[in-house]
Parts: structure tokens; C-alpha cells; sequence
């Protein structure tokens, strides 16, 4: 997938962060509130509808609101999360963990 305009982007990342914060369906009149008078709400219907055909989004019901594809969510964390390199101090912290928790479930 090409990457997006600037402007799908921000509002592809409004919609996750706002589907994160409350787990329910985003409209169009939440972003519009959160851009304020930038975008307006037809803009973001349209942009919404793009953004649904490229499988960023889905639209759990006809009237509801967008939620976020898995699609979505890996473009989310490819392009428009900051990323961090783990320390090896880190590293074998999670690696200690995941290992723990398999030896856990595997006694059980």
C-alpha cells in the first residue's frame, strides 16, 4: 500500500486513538470536534470512506461510526507511531518474561 496524504494519516490516527481511548465506533462528528473548524465533517465522512476501501478502516453497522482493521492498526505502527530501540537491558527483561510465561502455561 503507497503511503497516505497527510491529512488521511491524521485523521487514520484520530480514529485509532480515539477507538482505543473509549472502544466504541468514531463518527465523523468526534473528529470534527477534535479538528475543529480544519477539516470539516463532509471531509471527513469522504476521507473516512477512502479509508474504509483501502481496508484501513470498517464500519462495524451502516449508521456506526469507523473502527480500526488490523490493516489499519499495522499501518498505524509502521508509519505514524514513533519508534524506540529497546536497550539489551530491556531486551532480555521481555525475553526473560515471554520465556516465564511459556514455562508457565506449558506445566499447566
Amino acid at each position: 500500500m503507497s503511503d497516505l496524504s497527510p491529512r488521511r494519516e491524521k485523521i487514520l490516527a484520530a480514529v485509532i486513538e480515539a477507538f482505543i481511548s473509549n472502544g466504541e465506533p468514531v463518527g465523523s462528528k468526534l473528529l470534527s470536534e477534535t479538528f475543529g473548524a480544519k477539516i470539516s465533517s463532509a471531509t471527513i465522512r469522504n476521507e473516512m470512506a477512502l479509508l474504509s476501501q483501502l481496508g484501513l478502516l470498517d464500519q462495524p453497522h451502516t449508521s456506526s461510526g469507523r473502527v480500526p482493521s488490523q490493516s489499519g492498526l499495522r499501518y498505524y505502527i509502521d508509519h505514524l507511531t514513533d519508534s524506540f530501540a529497546l536497550s539489551d537491558s530491556e531486551a532480555r527483561l521481555i525475553d526473560d518474561g515471554m520465556c516465564f510465561s511459556l514455562s508457565t502455561v506449558e506445566t499447566q
